[in-house]
């Protein structure tokens, strides 16, 4: 199947060159596929969104939207493409039907003409046809943005974290209408930083600093997770964390929640003669850990890796490289 979007080494760079957002970017997006672009804060997914968008200039690099050059055939990109920005960016003194009829009207179309693809959503934002969109809930702000970037039937349809800042059932209800979206055919991109919401795309890209750091399906990133991974937690999580930290055993350990992952490094630290110890060895050292830094109420057992620990692990690995070359360059 042909990609609908197509990006390839795309640099955009801010303050005078000082700022690097995004760093040689490249992906493509099949046509009628849900395409995530995962990331926290800061990691360049709305500078790749507005470079998109038509809004903003890349430094270098090319991508194109049904086949349309988004520098050279800007005026056919605008009128193919959906965008819902982060930020609620509706007139908030029109009514929600104002709204609407006037992101119509822009596009040379009416919301009879094409209430088909977005009756779902616009049945659940009718009864507040006569509120100013300021006083809206969350939620609905999200469904009347998304409704106005749907009304021109776009073949492409960027959503920039739709739902940051929306309460969790909002968010659930939003990622249903997506698969209904999707269905009809639509090409959908959305940002996110929620983890979770990764594995609701068919595909993702993880992004840091500007750089992809794996295009693939949420299961293969999972599957590519090189190591066994543990949960522990005690009465002083705190400390424990600390403690796993800093010793030589120790190859990675972050906080999730109430728990924290790790994982051990290699047997040849620990067992010369195997490749890599067993899981229940494994499990022997960390509680050993544990007990020696005189931990109470310790819990430690084998997982299975998310999105967000193939994120990290990836994540440290890029840093490493980065360093390596800061490095060789001097």
């Amino acid at each position: 199947m042909p990609a609908s979007v197509s990006v390839r080494s795309l640099v955009k760079t801010y303050d005078k060159g000082k700022v690097l957002a995004v760093d040689k970017v490249s992906f493509d997006v099949k046509a009628g596929e849900l395409f995530g672009l995962i990331g926290a804060d800061g990691a360049g997914k709305s500078s790749i969104f507005r470079i998109l968008t038509t809004v903003l200039l890349a430094d270098s690099g090319t991508a194109t939207l049904a086949g349309y050059d988004v520098v050279r055939a800007y005026r056919e990109i605008r009128n193919r493409v959906g965008y819902m920005p982060g930020k609620f960016s509706l007139y908030q003194d029109l009514t929600v039907q104002e709204n609407l009829e006037f992101f119509a009207t822009v596009f040379g179309t009416t919301i009879e003409a094409n209430m088909d693809l977005i009756k779902d959503i616009y049945d659940q934002i009718k009864p507040f046809s006569n509120r100013r969109a300021g006083k809206l809930s969350g939620g609905m702000k999200q469904k009347l943005a998304l409704c106005c970037a749907l009304i021109h039937k776009p073949e492409v349809l960027l959503l920039d974290e739709p739902t940051t800042g929306v309460d969790v059932v909002s968010r659930k209800e939003f990622w249903e209408m997506l698969k209904k979206l999707k269905a009809q055919g639509i090409t959908i991109i959305v940002s996110t930083p929620y983890m979770d919401e990764a594995k609701l795309c068919e595909r993702i890209a993880l992004i840091q600093n500007g750089r992809i750091m794996s295009v693939d399906t949420p299961a293969n990133i999972i599957h590519a997770y090189p190591e066994k991974l543990y949960a522990a937690k005690s009465d002083d999580i705190y400390k424990l964390l600390k403690d796993f930290r800093s010793h030589p055993e120790i190859k990675s350990c972050f906080a999730f929640g109430e728990y924290i992952h790790l994982s051990l490094k290699n047997a040849e630290s620990t067992t010369p003669n195997a490749e890599r110890i067993t899981v229940s060895r494994q499990l022997e050292i960390l509680n050993r850990i544990a007990a020696e830094n005189n931990h109470t109420g310790i819990e430690i057992k084998e997982i299975e890796p998310g999105i967000e620990d193939s994120f990290i692990l990836l994540m440290s690995q890029a840093e490493a490289t980065a360093n390596l070359e800061k490095t060789n360059e001097k």
